[in-house]
């Protein structure tokens, strides 16, 4: 059974920092290509960002140079940091397991939470 646990949501200024993590269990961890993906309220989820497991990553434009996708397949777990939070960031962030650099995966998180205030 394939489980996606997130982590390191909360409350932040804007202009803040925030690193959330996604612990997998159930898959072969490093054969995955991972993503983070959010929906604001009344909003369709977006991707943020994805990562292969050889490390490749892709971005949204909104996040380029302030988020950082990375992972650690020794502790299955992939991390997205993220800078330079506006309100606009507010949103619940959701990890994705499978697909590939291009496409979603089948497997999703629970979610956690992102607030950003101005």
């Amino acid at each position: 059974q394939v489980q996606l646990v997130e982590s390191g949501g909360g409350l932040v200024q804007a202009g803040g920092s925030l690193r959330l993590s996604c612990a997998a269990s159930g898959i072969l961890f490093s054969g995955h290509a991972m993503g983070w993906y959010r929906q604001a309220p009344g909003k369709q989820r977006e991707l943020v960002a994805r990562i292969t497991g050889g490390g490749s990553t892709k971005y949204a434009d909104s996040v380029k140079g302030r988020f950082t996708i990375s992972r650690d397949n020794a502790k299955n777990t992939v991390y997205l940091q993220m800078n330079g939070l506006t309100p606009e960031d507010t949103a619940v962030y959701y990890c994705n397991a499978g697909g590939t650099l291009w496409t979603i995966g089948n497997y999703w998180g629970q979610g956690t939470q992102v607030t950003v205030s101005s």
